[in-house]
């Protein structure tokens, strides 16, 4: 964990990562009209923001500088502390708002694209006037007000809630955030963290059946081989087509759903039925690489009765 001997030094220095990631978000809102921007840089960059620039740096001033500089006779109810917090809120608004909107991006109308800009750019606006207020205005004012046993206290305070979140290796954790944001259109791969023992382990733990069909159309997966399933299946369906895999009757409704799945034009498809006394899902959702290019579908089952006979609440280890 990187050491600073100011708490001022430690919040600038992460403003100018946030302003790093604030610049790649920039570049790609100029390219959202043309369509050539990057859709998974984009969306490091709100993560990024969100994340370590609000939950943990935002957390910090909110949690401990301000706090303490009311007790040193700050006002925090108007005043510079409380328009901090109002641009605390609306930075976090407007990226929440672009996350949810950044998925069906590429498919929105000119309106929505020119919305989603929007909110952006001011995002960017006042993100940067808060980072200047913050640094010439605001830091040097808790300078004047701060005592020496203050500062020990935040820079103590920093340091835990780095830890808390992201172990004592917090800043090289960072500082690897920040790069992914940085590197452009490479998709990380948090699988590459799991052993295939691992992998393994968690299809087989899922509480539901997962059949993976490929690309060709055949059958490339399944879980739960030699264990109790809804709807039997041994390993000579690995490798068949799935137009085979299904009774005559429903061929052609399975084969229009991988249809729509490979153009594009479906993102899902869903249907129950009664079996065996079972109320039965059957979700089937198309699966893209980092390239978006078609790799299959992939079907889910489980059963849901126990999920609609559900009433209240009921809290974990209840």
């Amino acid at each position: 964990m990187v050491a600073f001997s100011r708490w001022d030094d430690w919040l600038v220095a992460e403003h100018e990562m946030i302003e790093r990631a604030m610049e790649v978000l920039k570049v790609n809102l100029d390219k959202v009209a043309s369509g050539k921007y990057d859709k998974v840089q984009i969306a490091r960059a709100i993560d990024f923001l969100l994340e370590f620039g609000d939950r943990i740096h935002n957390t910090k001033e909110e949690k401990f500088l301000f706090p303490l500089m009311g007790k040193r006779g700050a006002p925090t109810e108007g005043g510079p502390i409380g328009v901090m917090l109002l641009e605390h809120d609306l930075e976090r608004k407007l990226l929440v708002e672009m996350q949810m909107a950044l998925g069906s991006l590429s498919s929105s109308s000119d309106k929505d694209k020119a919305l989603f800009v929007k909110e952006g750019q001011e995002y960017l606006t006042v993100r940067a006037e808060h980072i200047w207020k913050e640094n010439d205005i605001l830091y040097n004012m808790a300078r004047q007000i701060l005592t020496e046993a203050d500062i020990a206290y935040l820079l103590q305070a920093f340091k835990d809630s780095d830890r808390q979140h992201y172990g004592d290796d917090a800043s090289a954790k960072f500082a690897t955030m920040l790069q992914e944001v940085e590197e452009g259109g490479k998709k990380m791969r948090l699988v590459e963290n799991l052993s295939m023992d691992q992998l393994h382990a968690i299809m087989e733990t899922l509480p539901m059946e997962v059949t993976f069909v490929d690309a060709d159309d055949t059958v490339a997966y399944f879980n739960r081989l030699d264990k109790e399933k809804i709807f039997a299946r041994t390993r000579s369906v690995i490798g068949r087509k799935v137009h085979k895999c299904h009774p005559e009757k429903s061929v052609d409704t399975v084969l229009k759903i991988v249809e729509g799945f490979k153009n594009k034009t479906m993102d899902k498809a869903e249907f129950w039925i009664n079996f065996r006394d079972e109320k039965i899902l059957i979700r089937y959702f198309p699966v893209y690489g980092d390239n978006d290019e078609y790799m299959g579908v992939l079907e889910v089952t489980q059963e849901v009765a126990w999920i609609q006979k559900l009433e209240g609440q009921k809290l974990l280890l209840d």
